[in-house]
């Protein structure tokens, strides 16, 4: 008998999703207490079929949750995927294979739904690369210097280039102009995941969480000279004075989406115009954002966190390989293992082109050898096979073959989630 023999792992019961948050709070460390308006919230948006408990007795130990999400892929074109979230074992309960029996489950019924990839984002790095998981995304945060950054604090707010303009709006405003703001967005930047209704309610205060206490941001949109809505930043701001009775305060960006540089470097120069602002923190950036290159003096921008973000399992190599374009034409033999077996080992031949691509299993002899969790660390552009076979990740079994993969997969800009889920 395994240690977790004697644990019962199933989908929950509407009825239970009180008892489920309970474990769910105990996992992070939350006050366990919860309420009824609290597990009425969750019951609302949670799909019971989806959402895992481990069961020892009547409690629930460990929590495990997937919902569906659409992911933007190389090109622009949005693959079904299998988004992981709220995974907790209770510390009474650890290392006794709980996570790996919910994960199996939950991967072998995407499998069956036909999706494409599995996402999550890892609170711990060693977790998930066991299951077939890589780090796909990176995220970026820079504190700026508004003093330093040597724009002209004097003069009114900067006048975009392009004839645009910044106007305030509030949250029932931003409700009616993000969600379309957004999907234009997802169609040119991959690794970009989509934003349901729920999410526009909550981030923008018209759904309150008891668990979240609410700060009402500002908002601010970027107008093209047309008129069209360009981008947009929500942002809030502390209140701090010195011992001279000099304000310092910081503005920190809840959300920026620029669909155009003048629309970028507009919002992010009107930030550092604000009265009072002494620092902007950027909030959630790729990691290689203009924000830095967008001031008189980059080094006003410090960076200051550097993480993975979105972790990416493939769950079907053909159509995961299919759905993305190529930085050029070229064929390329992948041998594929899986040490987690929870399935997609095998050797494929991938056809390439900047129009798309053909992939299918195959006997023939390997190009590179590499398991599932470094393809998907590779499949959105941000990884280097060379790099990677430098540290031992990926094995070239024909010379030459890790510097084509990069000049296949590897893209011009890097790939962005701005989301946590």
């Amino acid at each position: 008998m395994t240690p977790s023999d004697d644990i019962t792992v199933r989908p929950i019961a509407r009825a239970e999703v009180a008892e489920w948050s309970r474990a769910l709070n105990t996992g992070f460390l939350r006050t366990p207490t919860v309420s009824e308006a609290e597990a009425a919230d969750r019951g609302s948006y949670v799909d019971p079929d989806r959402t895992l408990g481990a069961f020892d007795g009547g409690r629930c130990v460990a929590t495990f949750r997937s919902f569906p999400q659409r992911l933007t892929a190389v090109g622009g074109r949005t693959v079904a995927a299998d988004a992981i979230s709220n995974v907790t074992v209770s510390p009474t309960h650890r290392r006794r294979g709980i996570l790996t029996r919910m994960m199996r489950h939950d991967l072998a019924a995407a499998r069956e739904r036909g999706e494409i990839v599995a996402t999550l984002i890892a609170a711990e790095y060693p977790i998930y690369g066991r299951y077939g998981f890589g780090p796909a995304v990176t995220t970026a945060h820079w504190t700026v210097d508004v003093a330093r950054s040597g724009l002209d604090r004097r003069r009114p707010v900067p006048s975009p280039s392009d004839g645009g303009r910044i106007d305030l709006v509030d949250g029932e405003d931003l409700r009616k102009l993000g969600p379309e703001l957004h999907e234009r967005l997802s169609r040119v930047r991959h690794g970009v995941i989509n934003r349901d209704e729920r999410w526009w309610n909550v981030a923008t205060g018209a759904v309150l969480l008891e668990r979240a206490p609410w700060t009402e941001p500002f908002y601010a949109v970027y107008r093209s000279a047309g008129g069209e809505v360009e981008g947009y930043v929500a942002y809030t701001a502390d209140d701090v004075w010195g011992e001279r009775k000099q304000p310092q305060d910081t503005a920190t960006v809840r959300d920026l989406i620029a669909l155009t540089p003048a629309a970028e470097r507009a919002l992010w120069h009107y930030l550092c115009s604000i009265d009072w602002i002494t620092a902007v923190k950027s909030g959630n950036r790729a990691p290689d954002d203009l924000l830095p290159d967008l001031l008189p003096d980059p080094r006003a921008a410090l960076l200051t966190s550097h993480a993975d973000w979105l972790w990416v399992r493939i769950l079907d190599v053909v159509r995961a390989l299919e759905a993305r374009t190529y930085g050029g034409e070229g064929t390329l033999v992948l041998d594929l293992a899986d040490a987690s077996g929870l399935g997609g080992a095998g050797r494929y031949r991938l056809e390439a082109s900047p129009d798309g691509a053909s992939c299918a299993p195959t006997t023939e002899s390997a190009d590179l050898a590499l398991d599932l969790g470094t393809l998907g660390a590779l499949w959105l552009g941000d990884g280097s096979a060379v790099r990677l076979a430098a540290l031992g990740r990926v094995r070239e079994e024909r010379a030459g073959a890790a510097r084509k993969a990069d000049a296949l997969l590897r893209t011009s800009r890097r790939p962005w989630c701005p989301d946590i889920f």
